[in-house]
């Protein structure tokens, strides 16, 4: 029984090598690329629009109504709703649908790195050798490596949690938007919030393809020393 329990984890962890590597070659550089073109597309390069429009003193909504396509503005007059906003007070706060649609296309993409990267660390632990004496140049360089992935799946999983605190900061300030309507500050204040989510979804999604790069790169660099750690040469990490 023993026996047929130790073929089989040899032949899970020779399988798990096969499909890290091939992740590390194929997966990696075609989430920069894909990341990259959603970075650049509609959902993150149109400008912010703003769930309150900012009105002059002539009452006239200064803003441009064709700047963003997702979240469309509409001029307040009398008897008018601007999500959920009246001329005489406050209905309801609706959540920001730029906003959401960022998340939306930016969360499983979150999740699909902090899995990768998992996964790289899972495998550059199977391919740590046991601890011996001398000539441990190469396991060195793998757990150097292996600290920066672990860095990095921590880093990743973190853009979850700032997403559910946006959430909860903008239900508090809408909860007191609703108490107090004629508050302006408060409208302004979930304006400037919505704003700081998306330029910070844009970072986040930056970041993200940098990260593919530079751990394909770096792994990439290292490769030999980190599937045989043990050799003769000495060789200097990248």
């Amino acid at each position: 029984m023993a026996e047929t329990h130790d073929k089989q984890l040899k032949e899970f962890k020779d399988e798990f090598n096969k499909e890290a590597e091939k992740m590390l070659r194929e997966c990696f550089p075609k989430k920069v690329v894909e990341l990259n073109s959603l970075l650049h597309s509609d959902v993150f390069q149109v400008a912010y629009s703003p769930l309150f429009p900012r009105m002059n003193k002539a009452g006239v909504d200064e803003s441009c109504d064709d700047v963003n396509p997702i979240a469309k503005k509409r001029k307040l007059h009398d008897g008018a709703v601007l999500d959920g906003v009246t001329d005489g007070g406050i209905q309801g706060v609706s959540a920001n649908r730029q906003i959401g649609e960022g998340i939306r296309r930016l969360k499983p993409e979150i999740i699909t790195l902090v899995t990768s990267c998992n996964k790289m660390k899972v495998w550059i632990q199977l391919l740590i050798p046991r601890i011996e004496d001398g000539n441990n140049f190469g396991v060195s360089i793998q757990e150097e490596i292996l600290g920066e992935v672990s860095r990095v799946e921590t880093d990743a999983s973190s853009f979850l949690d700032h997403i559910s605190r946006y959430y909860i900061a903008r239900g508090k300030l809408a909860s007191k938007l609703l108490k107090y309507p004629t508050v302006e500050d408060y409208r302004i204040a979930v304006d400037e919030l919505d704003e700081k989510q998306y330029v910070n979804l844009r970072l986040t999604l930056c970041e993200m393809r940098n990260i593919y790069s530079s751990l394909h790169d770096m792994i990439m660099k290292n490769l030999e020393k980190i599937k045989k750690p043990r050799s003769s040469r000495l060789e200097t990490m990248y």
